[in-house]
């Protein structure tokens, strides 16, 4: 008697993709449906106008910073400094707006967005890990920030009128920040369709030896993934002022962990090579509606970090492509 080898249907294996990848890519998106269903029975009036719009204000400087982080993710790299560069940005904005006024407004993300060139450059030429290049970055920017603003906040009292739109301005009653941090998300993702090179970060972190041997400048690919990560960080730096008054060496770094949890909880793998502004759209909205469910059923937010922590752990697992890796250590 013969036996027969169990096979993979043939429009799967001809795509390259299993179960298990369809399974992961529609679960952050039922994963938000049960939580707003969840957050409903707690609060029947969680999606109303002004619900909402608490909402989207939350999370318009998380969903900017996580989207930032998505590029260098695809590469399989990461950066741990991009949550006090937009701190560093709060400062530069709240010491330069008085002077500067539109100005300072142009000139903050362009210098956030350096500091992910020169993070990425390192990375790139040095060939050292980004983990360990972004840490030092990470301490180097804090540093940075804590002397330019002598330790302190600085409060944002002349030059406000020159922000004050980014988050006092309504469409149809929703903050304007979050709506175009939410158009950034899908443009980028129809870039990254329909462009030629759209893909670049992609196939970086999927098959970087391949993309190298083809041509391809693999360095400035990354490079600009850091300085993306940069210059949305710089622009997360703008809403946080806007929406605090104030400039603080400090402001951004808790959104770290939200941020992060949110791209991998969209569906980004870590490893790299998968995923997309448009799911990092969808994990930053789980992180916003599981932090409004903490508080419905009374979870101290002191609590939050240890959940999202919990949280990435988990995706991660979900994640991960363990047939890309050797030894994990």
């Amino acid at each position: 008697m013969t036996t027969q080898t169990p096979t993979r249907p043939r429009a799967a294996v001809a795509s390259g993709i299993t179960v298990k990848d369809r399974v992961i890519a529609v679960f952050p998106l039922l994963v938000l449906i049960v939580l707003v269903l969840l957050v409903l029975t707690q609060q029947p009036n969680f999606l109303s106008i002004a619900s909402v719009r608490g909402l989207l204000e939350s999370m318009a400087p998380i969903l900017l910073l996580a989207i930032g982080q998505t590029f260098v993710i695809l590469t399989g790299g990461i950066d741990l400094s991009f949550a006090v560069v937009s701190s560093l940005s709060t400062v530069l904005l709240a010491l330069w707006l008085p002077d500067m006024g539109v100005g300072a407004l142009i000139l903050v993300p362009i210098l956030a967005c350096l500091t992910g060139v020169l993070t990425g450059t390192v990375v790139a030429f040095a060939q050292i890990p980004s983990f360990i290049v972004s840490l030092g970055a990470m301490g180097l920017w804090t540093g940075v920030a804590l002397t330019l603003s002598s330790a302190s906040t600085i409060r944002i009292s002349a030059g406000y009128d020159v922000i004050g739109w980014v988050t006092d301005m309504r469409i149809g009653g929703l903050p304007v920040s979050a709506l175009i941090a939410i158009l950034l998300a899908i443009i980028i993702s129809v870039a990254i369709r329909v462009l030629s090179r759209g893909r670049a970060l992609h196939t970086m972190g999927l098959a970087e030896n391949a993309l190298l041997m083809s041509g391809n400048p693999t360095r400035a690919y990354r490079i600009l993934a850091f300085a993306l990560c940069g210059l949305f960080s710089g622009l997360a730096g703008v809403v946080l002022a806007s929406s605090q008054y104030s400039g603080g060496p400090s402001l951004g770094d808790t959104l770290m962990l939200p941020a992060i949890a949110a791209v991998v909880i969209g569906g980004n793998a870590i490893t790299g090579g998968v995923g997309g502004p448009l799911k990092t759209l969808v994990g930053a909205l789980i992180i916003v509606v599981l932090r409004v469910g903490l508080n419905a059923i009374g979870i101290d937010p002191a609590y939050e970090q240890i959940i999202y922590g919990a949280v990435i752990i988990g995706a991660v697992v979900l994640t991960i492509d363990r047939s890309r890796l050797g030894i994990v250590k």
